[in-house]
């Protein structure tokens, strides 16, 4: 049975800013940039080869994915790049500093906005110039209505597809996968690969740049997983 590893995305500028990011194509954070180096470096010394690759269409994890991939010599790895792996979109709240937001509604109502399970966030105004129907690249990956809000329960559902028709059917080729995202849409894939309960879930937190292994037996039941340590 093939292995899969996961890897959160270096630390982002408004990850550094404390800032809702969501959909937001923001870049790596010089400490984000050293992570996605670091993270490759882990990788290559692991002394597997990856059959393919994934990430977002956002380009903080398609930099790290491209960094880490430098570090370990491989960047002709095959690569699918998909909007299912995006982060999860935080609606209006995308780009407001976290304190600040707090402060201003409460941080009990933030924390709902943040860690419920099925509760969206205020949903972007569809005027908004950070409203992704705008982005072109939507239109032609075909996405004809990208969300304006979603929970993380709506997020995990638009991952489970990749899982199904891509990964999981890997796997069980005896291919190595690497995936390279978003703290969310990464807990989407562990949520279902561990069998976490939806408060389970909304515990789990993936540090950036540190990449994790998951190996699983011929029923694709997992057997082990830990990260990656220098």
């Amino acid at each position: 049975m093939g292995k899969l590893v996961i890897l959160r995305h270096g630390e982002s500028q408004w990850n550094l800013e404390n800032r809702f990011t969501g959909w937001v194509d923001v870049d790596l954070s010089g400490k984000g940039l050293d992570e996605a180096k670091a993270a490759g470096h882990l990788l290559r010394s692991l002394q597997i080869e990856f059959h393919h690759t994934y990430t977002s269409v956002l380009k903080r994890a398609i930099r790290t994915h491209f960094l880490a991939l430098e570090a370990m010599d491989r960047l002709w790895y095959p690569v699918t790049r998909t909007w299912r792996f995006n982060e999860r979109h935080y609606g209006s709240l995308q780009g407001l500093n976290k304190e600040e937001t707090a402060k201003q509604y409460g941080d009990a109502q933030v924390k709902i906005w943040r860690r419920s399970y099925e509760t969206l966030p205020p949903v972007l105004d569809a005027a908004s110039p950070m409203n992704p129907a705008r982005d072109p690249r939507y239109k032609l990956l075909g996405l004809e209505h990208p969300p304006l809000a979603e929970s993380l329960k709506t997020t995990i559902e638009r991952v489970m597809p990749v899982w199904n028709e891509e990964l999981a059917p890997r796997l069980t080729r005896n291919e190595n996968l690497l995936v390279v995202a978003h703290g969310n849409s990464l807990r989407g894939l562990v949520k279902h690969i561990k069998g976490l309960t939806p408060e389970e879930v909304l515990e789990l937190n993936i540090p950036t740049g540190k990449p994790w292994i998951f190996e699983f037996d011929s029923s694709l039941q997992l057997e082990q997983d830990s990260y990656l340590e220098t």
